[in-house]
């Protein structure tokens, strides 16, 4: 599963950094307001792709380590930074199962669009509060599937067709759930919709042998009125549908020791 992630990645990783979808500006603004008042501390960016983020929220905080496992994007994102003369930046290439660094040696921990490709959402969760300070915050932005089960099992049946590196998408009530029970308190959450079309979301993979049935496939939902979940219909002669976003600012619990 690694080595495919990593080569699924790596092949992905120029569409991405140029994608207009992951450059939303709202996206970035609601990120950066999650912050805080600058500076911020020490923040650790997980799964932080070709950099798009790190440069956004970079000149909020005192000090930004970036880690990702896939070296294709460490590079886009060191020369994105570079580019924008941004030197408070580390990166490093690391997984989010298993974080290199100490314990409470942040004071944030930023990821984006990184829940619904993780085997172990509870593993992650529970190296991000490791490696938090007490009362440290993490602030996780991702796409959200319906609360319907045969809406969200369809929905997640046709990313995992586009893209294999694709797990689940949580829907709201299982990422509050998530967080909780790895010992977070959500403290604030916010919710988005953001609108795409097919050809955009398929050229981020540009695997036609992959895009160009599902294409046909979610046409037929279309028509028949499965939606998904995702608002799938046609229009100007392409597919289009909306992402649901939804951010949450949670707080790492300090659990006492019972005696």
């Amino acid at each position: 599963m690694v080595e495919k992630m990593q080569k699924e990645f790596g092949r992905q990783a120029a569409n991405m950094a140029t994608a207009p979808a992951f450059q939303e500006e709202q996206t970035l603004r609601q990120i950066s307001t999650a912050l805080g008042p600058a500076p911020v501390g020490r923040v650790l960016e997980v799964a932080c792709g070709p950099g798009i983020v790190a440069e956004a929220i970079s000149p909020l905080v005192s000090e930004l380590v970036c880690i990702d496992a896939t070296p294709e994007m460490l590079a886009l994102a060191e020369a994105r930074l570079e580019k924008s003369g941004l030197s408070n930046v580390t990166f490093q290439q690391a997984f989010a199962e298993a974080l290199p660094f100490g314990d409470a040696e942040f004071d944030a921990i930023v990821t984006r669009l990184s829940f619904h490709h993780f085997n172990d959402v509870q593993a992650v969760l529970g190296e991000c509060r490791r490696v938090l300070r007490p009362h440290g915050r993490l602030i996780t932005a991702d796409v959200t599937s319906s609360a319907n089960r045969e809406e969200s099992t369809l929905h997640n049946a046709l990313e995992q067709l586009r893209d294999p590196t694709h797990v689940h998408m949580l829907s709201r009530q299982e990422c509050l759930a998530e967080l909780c029970n790895a010992g977070f308190e959500p403290e604030f959450e916010e919710s988005w919709d953001q609108q795409r079309s097919f050809s955009e979301w398929a050229r981020i993979v540009s695997v036609p042998g992959r895009t160009e049935p599902l294409q046909e496939v979610m046409r037929v939902l279309s028509r028949s009125g499965l939606h998904a979940g995702i608002q799938l219909h046609e229009a100007g002669g392409d597919l289009q549908f909306t992402h649901t976003w939804l951010l949450v600012t949670a707080k790492s619990m300090v659990i006492k020791n019972m005696k």
